[in-house]
């Protein structure tokens, strides 16, 4: 899994590789929160862009604990400039990016909008994010009927089956203490 995807239909073209969590020092370096499968490869795609079009030519400087890293920004030089960057989403075209490997791979993007079903094929929700919080990827469900979107493990005993073709997954709902398992 490599990134959370964009929320607004214009940048469904567009992949999340990472957001500036904050910055390291005072000539403008900042850290990033990178979501490429090694975090150093978020400079391999060549200029990012962020969600208003901006565009950012980043150099990683090294690696840093929780899959971030430190990286200069050309064109910013101060910890204030850095600062203004502080909670910027990174992404890059779909195109730069290679396709996934195997059958049990997927950008996040993939599966943002997706159908969730049951194992009969009944439509129970849709998928509208996908996160990591450092424990595993997590499916956020909107569940038809429920204001409240619930996290769902994103593993086989409760994802064990996504069809991109038909455009759905199929979702386990887990049980949680106080709640019915009586629909």
């Amino acid at each position: 899994m490599t990134e959370t995807s964009p929320a607004s239909p214009e940048k469904t073209e567009l992949v999340l590789l990472g957001r500036i969590t904050g910055v390291h020092g005072l000539k403008g370096e900042v850290k990033i929160a990178a979501y490429t499968s090694a975090p150093g490869d978020i400079v391999a795609y060549g200029a990012l862009t962020s969600a208003d079009g901006c565009s950012f030519n980043i150099s990683a400087i090294r690696s840093v604990k929780g899959g971030s890293v430190i990286a200069a920004v050309r064109g910013v030089s101060s910890r204030d400039e850095a600062e203004k960057l502080r909670g910027t989403d990174l992404y890059v075209s779909r195109a730069a990016l290679p396709p996934p490997q195997g059958e049990d791979e997927y950008y996040h993007s993939d599966l943002i909008g997706l159908n969730a079903v049951s194992p009969d094929g009944e439509t129970i929700g849709k998928i509208i994010a996908v996160h990591n919080f450092g424990a595993g990827d997590l499916l956020e469900v909107r569940f038809e009927g429920e204001r409240q979107a619930k996290l769902i493990p994103f593993e086989n005993s409760h994802v064990p089956r996504i069809d991109l073709a038909a455009r759905q997954v199929v979702v386990l709902r887990p049980v949680y203490e106080g709640e019915s398992t009586e629909e």
